[in-house]
C-alpha cells in the first residue's frame, strides 16, 4: 500500500490511479484477507471518481467466501447500488453460490426468492446453484429432482453440472439406483460426467457395496481419458478395505505414485484402518512410515489403531515400541482422541506386565503418571500381582499405595496376590498392620 500511496505523489506530471490500477491492488489485499483495507479503497475510488465495475466488489465477496465469511460477502454485495454499481445476474449468482456453500441454506433459500421478486430472470446457473442447495438435506432432495426434471418444459438445458451436482446428493443419501439412472441419461443427452461425477458414483457405489461397479467405473475413466484424482482413489480404496481387499487397496496406492499423486491424509487413513482390519499390523506400520516420509503427520488415532493391532496379535513389545515413537515425535491427543490415548496406554502396561515384561511395564507406568495418563484398575492390578509374587516389595508397595490413593477397589485377584506376597516374602507383620487400614479404605 505504501508503494501504491506513493506513486501519486511521485510523478510531477500528476500520475492518478485508474481502474485498473485500484482493480490489481485490490485483488491482492484480498488474496492476503486484507479486507477492510480492500473496502476502505472502494470508497476512495469513488471520490477519485474512479469507475466500480461489478468485478471489483464480486472479487471482495468471493475472498470473503473463501475464509468462510458469507454474511461480509451478502454486506459488500448489498454495498454495490450505494456506488451506483447495479449488480447483474452474475452478481446474485455469486451471492447465491457463496451462501450455499457455507451452508446457509435458509438465507439462500430467501436470497433467491428475492431475486425472483425483483425480476433477476432464473438462469441454467442459478438454477444449479437452487438444486445443490436442495441436494445438502435428504428432505429437500426431492425437491431438486422436481426442478430438474421442470427445467427442459421452461426453456432451461440442463447441462454437465446440473448432472454432476444431482447425482453427488443422490450418492450421499443412498439413492445411488437414482444416480445410476442419471448418470446414464446424461451422457445421452450429451453431456460428459466430470471427474468429480465419476468420483461422486464411485464413492456412492462403494458405500453401497457395489464394489466390481465401482472398479468398472474406474477402468472406464481411463478409456475415456479421464484422470482419476486423489478422491477418486481414496473412495475406491475405502471400497476395497471394507470389503477385506487391502492387497488391492495397496495397488492403487502404488498406482496413484506412479500417476505422481500425492495421496492425503485421507487416503493413508484408510488403508492403514482396513490393513488393522484384516491383522495386517506390519503393512500399517509400513503404510504409516510411508506417510511420514512423505511429509504427514499421523494422528493419534491412526497410532492407536496400529497399537491396537500389536496388542490384538499379543506383540507387546512391538506395540509399546510405537507408543514410544508417537510420544517422540510430540505427537498428542485432541478433545476427540484423548480417551483413545489413555486405553492405549493402559492396554499396552497390561500386556507387557503379564507377558513378562515387566521393567518396560513399569517404565511406560511412570510415565504414564508423570504425563497425568489415567491408570485404571486392570493396569494397578497387573503390576501389583506381578511384584508381590515375585519379591520386588518395595515396586509393589509403591503401586499399590498409588492405587489404593486413586481410589480404585481391589478384586479379589489382587488382595489374594497382596497377601500371599507378604507372607511368602516373610512380611506378616507388614501385611497383620496393613490389612486393616486397606480394609477401612476400600
Amino acid at each position: 500500500m505504501l508503494i501504491f500511496d506513493s506513486a501519486t505523489a511521485e510523478y510531477s506530471s500528476g500520475f492518478r490511479h485508474d481502474e485498473k490500477t485500484f482493480s490489481l491492488i485490490i485483488l491482492k489485499l484480498v488474496s492476503a484477507n486484507q479486507f477492510w483495507t480492500a473496502e476502505e479503497l472502494l470508497q476512495r475510488m469513488k471520490e477519485e471518481q474512479c469507475n466500480l465495475t461489478e468485478d471489483i466488489f464480486l472479487s471482495i465477496c468471493r475472498g470473503y467466501g473463501r475464509v468462510h465469511r458469507p454474511l461480509d460477502s451478502l454486506r459488500v454485495f448489498q454495498r454495490m447500488q450505494r456506488f451506483q454499481c447495479k449488480p447483474s445476474p452474475k452478481s446474485y449468482v455469486t451471492i447465491l453460490d457463496i451462501l450455499v456453500e457455507e451452508n446457509q441454506l435458509k438465507l439462500a433459500l430467501r436470497f433467491y426468492k428475492h431475486m425472483r421478486a425483483i425480476g433477476v430472470s432464473p438462469t441454467v446457473a442459478s438454477l444449479n446453484v437452487l438444486i445443490k442447495a436442495l441436494c445438502k438435506n435428504s428432505g429437500t432432495m426431492d425437491s431438486a429432482l422436481k426442478i430438474f426434471y421442470e427445467m427442459p418444459n421452461r426453456g432451461y438445458v440442463p447441462d454437465s453440472y446440473t448432472y454432476g451436482t444431482l447425482i453427488n446428493g443422490l450418492c450421499k443419501w443412498g439413492k445411488i439406483s437414482d444416480a445410476r439412472k442419471l448418470f446414464e441419461e446424461m451422457e445421452i443427452n450429451g453431456c460428459s460426467p466430470s471427474v468429480i461425477t465419476y468420483t461422486s458414483m464411485i464413492h456412492g457405489l462403494c458405500q453401497s457395496e457395489n464394489l466390481d461397479e465401482a472398479f468398472g467405473l474406474f477402468e472406464q475413466m481411463a478409456g475415456k481419458g479421464i484422470a482419476p484424482n486423489v478422491f477418486t482413489f481414496s473412495s475406491l480404496m475405502d471400497g476395497f478395505c471394507k470389503s477385506g481387499c487391502s492387497s488391492q487397496a495397496i495397488e492403487l496406492l502404488d498406482m496413484m505414485v506412479r500417476k505422481r499423486l500425492r495421496p492425503n491424509m485421507i487416503t493413508y487413513s484408510t488403508l492403514i484402518h482396513g490393513l488393522c482390519k484384516e491383522r495386517k499390523v506390519y503393512e500399517a506400520l509400513e503404510t504409516l512410515d510411508r506417510m511420514k516420509l512423505q511429509g504427514l503427520k499421523p494422528d493419534v488415532g491412526l497410532y492407536g489403531k496400529i497399537i491396537a493391532g500389536f496388542c490384538d496379535k499379543c506383540k507387546f513389545p512391538e506395540a509399546a515400541n510405537s507408543l514410544d515413537e508417537m510420544i517422540l515425535e510430540g505427537i498428542s491427543p485432541n478433545r476427540l482422541t484423548w480417551s483413545i490415548h489413555v486405553r492405549i496406554h493402559n492396554v499396552v502396561v497390561q500386556g507387557l506386565a503379564v507377558h513378562g515384561e515387566i521393567n518396560r511395564a513399569y517404565q511406560l507406568y511412570l510415565s504414564m503418571r508423570a504425563r497425568g495418563i489415567s491408570v485404571d484398575a486392570s493396569t494397578f492390578s497387573a503390576l501389583v500381582r506381578y511384584f508381590f509374587r515375585n519379591g520386588d516389595m518395595d515396586k509393589a508397595a509403591q503401586v499399590f499405595e498409588e492405587m489404593v490413593g486413586d481410589g480404585c477397589a481391589l478384586d479379589e485377584e489382587t488382595w489374594k496376590a497382596v497377601v500371599e506376597g507378604f507372607v511368602h516374602w516373610e512380611k506378616g507383620k507388614e501385611a497383620a498392620n496393613l490389612l486393616p487400614e486397606l480394609i477401612r479404605e476400600q
